[in-house]
């Protein structure tokens, strides 16, 4: 795919034109409110001790939206005892769930706890979930994000948001957890919950990684990109034209351009400037509303991943801030 969006030099300076609700902050605080007051204690189990021998492994159930059950993974690493580390919080891409614990050793063998959060009502597309979206009646387009979308209230992309902040609210209160050096991270919808975690979270998140975030500059992305996900949203509006006005309303509340200014923590986004599926200047619509030290790692020949050697950047960039 060609460069197909904004000119690099348009894209440091491109801003969303998308309005901001003027009740943002209250209705973000209720929502995360109502969740702590259903919220129940998180259970740890420990998980398949024969074929992770020394890495400590738990498999993880938490109280989400609405005090939903969402299931994850604890992995410190092997030798830590109750050493107090810092830890990273890690979120999935569309499609996916937590996976396997072996998916995720990466961090723990190189010092840090991760907490891995499953993708409520996802997973299956391209690795394992384990955990239900809440009950929703109402027309959708295949897929997850047209759920619930002519209400901020009932869409899922809120209650996975929620789940995300939570999430970060869990790990925080584990033994062995540092709670001063949390960060975030993940790619595509990982990376769009990695922003949102950090902006919802406050100063509780040090350090926020997103790599080719999704979740960003919705209004644009739907009418740029024919690539799914943002591509569900425009083909069921194409068809439910009397929804248009609520839906567009609903997707500001969720947007993470618009939440990306309330970010304190140190952050480190990745984007592909071939990327058809989160279009480079959504990616910058958020990156370019942080007022927090950032950078962004540019691939100028890459689509919607990044290439491995970012991997190593995203340690060091770790190790200097947390």
């Amino acid at each position: 795919m060609p460069w197909f969006d904004l000119s690099e030099r348009e894209l440091a300076l491109y801003r969303t034109d998308t309005a901001e609700p003027d009740n943002l902050d209250l209705w973000w605080k209720t929502r995360l409110e109502d969740a702590r007051a259903a919220a129940l204690p998180p259970v740890l189990t420990p998980y398949a001790a024969d074929a992770y021998g020394p890495l400590a492994v738990w498999d993880v159930e938490f109280s989400g939206y609405g005090g939903d059950r969402i299931r994850g993974w604890y992995i410190r690493p092997a030798g830590a005892g109750v050493e107090s580390l810092p830890t990273v919080v890690c979120y999935i891409g569309y499609g996916g769930g937590r996976g396997l614990p072996s998916e995720h050793a990466l961090l723990p063998s190189v010092g840090y706890a991760v907490f891995v959060m499953d993708t409520r009502g996802q997973g299956g597309r391209w690795t394992l979930g384990a955990t239900p979206d809440s009950g929703f009646a109402g027309p959708e387009y295949p897929g997850v994000m047209t759920r619930g979308i002519a209400a901020p209230e009932t869409y899922y992309v809120t209650r996975l948001m929620v789940d995300a902040a939570r999430a970060v609210e869990v790990a925080a209160s584990l033994d062995g957890v540092d709670e001063t050096r949390i960060a975030v991270s993940g790619g595509s919808q990982g990376g769009g919950l990695a922003l949102a975690a950090a902006a919802l979270n406050g100063e509780a998140v040090k350090v926020c990684h997103a790599d080719v975030p999704f979740l960003c500059d919705f209004q644009r992305a739907v009418t740029i990109t024919d690539s799914e996900p943002y591509a569900e949203i425009a083909k069921f509006l194409a068809q439910h034209v009397d929804l248009i006005p609520a839906a567009l309303d609903t997707l500001r509340y969720v947007d993470g351009a618009l939440l990306a200014k309330r970010i304190t923590a140190t952050s480190l986004l990745s984007v592909g400037l071939m990327d058809e599926v989160c279009p480079p200047s959504t990616v910058y619509a958020a990156y370019n509303e942080i007022t927090a030290p950032k950078e962004m790692a540019v691939f100028p020949f890459s689509g919607h991943t990044t290439p491995r050697v970012h991997d190593e950047r995203k340690l060091r960039h770790l190790r200097a801030h947390l």
